[in-house]
C-alpha cells in the first residue's frame, strides 16, 4: 500500500517540493568555498559547457549553478534526467532551483534507449548559448563509472566537459546505490572544478576514462577538503 502510494505522481510531486525546500535552506546556510575558480570562470560568465559530476553530488550542485545565474542570468542550465519515476522526481527537485530539464535515458555503451531526442535537444541548447549538466554514472550506476554519452556529446558539440564535485560537512549519506550526499543546514561546503576536457571526434574512446578519472579526482579533492 505504502509503495503504491509513493509511486503516485501527486505524492511524488509533493515530496519533491518538500525536499527542494529543505535543500534550498541547507544550501543557502552553507558556507561555500569554490576550488578551481580559474577553471569555472569562463562558464560562470555563461559560456556553453557540459557540467559533469557524479550522481551522488546532485543535491549539492545547485550551489554551483547559482553562481551562473548571478553572473549570467540569461543563461539556462539544462539537466539531463531519466524518464523513470526516480528521474522525474529528481527533475521536480532541481526544477525548483530554476534548472530546465531534458528527459532521456542512455545505455552504458552510450546507445540510445529513448535518449537520442534529448541529445539532439541538448546540442540545440548549447548552440543557443546555454549549458547542460550530466551525471555520467546516472541514472542507475554503477557508481562512479562513466558511460560514453558525455564524451559523445562533447565530441559532437565541440563543447568542453567541466568535471565538478561538491561536498559538505556535516552531511548525511543515503543508503542508495550512489551513496547520495544530503547536506545539513549551517554546514561547511566545497565546490571543486577541474580543468575543462575537450573531446575530439576521433578521440571518443580514449576520452571516457579521462573524464572518469577527472571526476574521481575532483570528488576525492572535495572529500579531502571536508576532512581537513
Amino acid at each position: 500500500m505504502l509503495k503504491r502510494l509513493l509511486r503516485h505522481k501527486y505524492v511524488l510531486s509533493a515530496l519533491a517540493g518538500l525536499l527542494a525546500r529543505y535543500l534550498s535552506f541547507a544550501l543557502n546556510t552553507t558556507r561555500w568555498t569554490l576550488v578551481g575558480a580559474e577553471h569555472f570562470a569562463p562558464f560562470e560568465a555563461g559560456a556553453p559547457v557540459i557540467c559533469a559530476f557524479w550522481h551522488e553530488h546532485l543535491p549539492l550542485m545547485p550551489a554551483l549553478w547559482k553562481r551562473v545565474r548571478v553572473k549570467a542570468p540569461a543563461t539556462k542550465v539544462y539537466v539531463l534526467v531519466s524518464r523513470h519515476n526516480d528521474g522525474r522526481f529528481i527533475g521536480d527537485v532541481v526544477g525548483y532551483f530554476g534548472m530546465s530539464l531534458a528527459y532521456g535515458s542512455t545505455s552504458r555503451d552510450g546507445r540510445s534507449r529513448g535518449g537520442m531526442a534529448a541529445v539532439r535537444s541538448m546540442l540545440e541548447m548549447m548552440r543557443a548559448g546555454n549549458q547542460v549538466a550530466i551525471t555520467p554514472d546516472g541514472p542507475r550506476g554503477p557508481r562512479r563509472k562513466a558511460a560514453a554519452g558525455v564524451a559523445q556529446l562533447a565530441a559532437i558539440s565541440g563543447v568542453p566537459v567541466l568535471p565538478c564535485a561538491a561536498r559538505a560537512t556535516p552531511c548525511k549519506t543515503a543508503a542508495s546505490w550512489d551513496k547520495m550526499i544530503l547536506p545539513l543546514p549551517f554546514a561547511r561546503g566545497y565546490l571543486v572544478c577541474g580543468a575543462p576536457i575537450r573531446v575530439g571526434r576521433d578521440g571518443l574512446d580514449a576520452a571516457v576514462p579521462v573524464i572518469e578519472n577527472a571526476l574521481n579526482d575532483v570528488a576525492e579533492e572535495a572529500e579531502k577538503l571536508c576532512r581537513a
